[in-house]
């Protein structure tokens, strides 16, 4: 059942690059080339702009020849997805490397490094949920945060969870500063005058700019319903602290990791 669903993905990702159509001219098309499209779409538009019809409109060819290629837009959005994830062998590798040998600098460095491809394509976070096949280069990137918490004395099950925990926290920053631009500059505008009035900060953009816009208005109808709101509010605009999600969340959740790894290592 799984091979029926996901085999010609995998055939696609993992195998050789199929050959011209048996019948018909040859196109010249090529796998990347056509992910090339669909990732240029999806960056304009979305993934919602993405269909088999509109990708083979800007390749200049047919539906029916891009099909020759591509069996469908599952299979389609599974090649953009791996060519948009940077290649772990690019750059990843050398960030790790400058890291140095610690599990903790290593993740820490994994985490911002896959921050930085949800930035660039916003996209991949709807294109790389639920069972889907997965290519080279995501199998990759698991590889090496993997690797980074080898001979930390978890097992595999614990490892993996603990990747799957730093992942899902980088999702959802991503998520939220994804969601922040979609409400346009002048929401971001708003928000920036809101939140700086609210909390002192400088006007801007950002997951907690958006909340501060919202928050601020809440203390400013009904404060003194919310004192405990309005002194972490205050402590805010008084020691600063804002848009540090991301840090504090990861460096919380690699305490959660260390102690962890400090158990097994007493247990040992």
């Amino acid at each position: 059942m799984a091979d029926e669903q996901w085999g010609p993905a995998v055939r696609l990702l993992w195998g050789p690059p199929p050959g011209p159509p048996a019948r018909g001219p040859r196109r010249g098309l090529t796998l990347e080339g056509i992910a090339g499209a669909g990732v240029a779409i999806a960056d304009a538009e979305g993934l919602g702009g993405v269909s088999m019809q509109r990708v083979a409109a800007e390749l200049a060819v047919t539906k029916m020849a891009l099909y020759r290629y591509v069996p469908g837009k599952a299979e389609l959005v599974a090649l953009m997805a791996e060519a948009a994830m940077p290649d772990p062998a690019a750059g990843l590798d050398a960030a790790l490397e400058r890291a140095g040998s610690g599990w903790r600098e290593r993740l820490g460095v994994w985490a911002r490094e896959l921050l930085a491809a949800f930035r660039a394509h916003p996209w991949l976070l709807r294109a790389t949920v639920g069972a889907r096949a997965v290519g080279p280069r995501e199998v990759g990137w698991l590889e090496r945060a993997l690797a980074a918490l080898e001979g930390c004395g978890l097992n595999g099950a614990e490892s993996m969870d603990a990747v799957v925990l730093v992942a899902g926290h980088v999702r959802g920053i991503a998520e939220q500063e994804r969601a922040v631009s979609a409400g346009g500059a002048a929401g971001a505008a708003v928000a920036g005058g809101v939140a700086g009035g609210a909390a002192g900060g400088a006007a801007g953009s950002g997951p907690d700019v958006e909340l501060g816009a919202v928050l601020g208005e809440v203390m400013r109808l009904r404060g003194a319903d919310f004192p405990a709101l309005g002194a972490a509010l205050a402590s805010v605009a008084r020691d600063g602290g804002q848009d540090q999600a991301l840090d504090f969340g990861l460096e919380r959740i690699l305490d959660g990791i260390g102690l962890l790894v400090a158990a097994r290592g007493a247990g040992a």
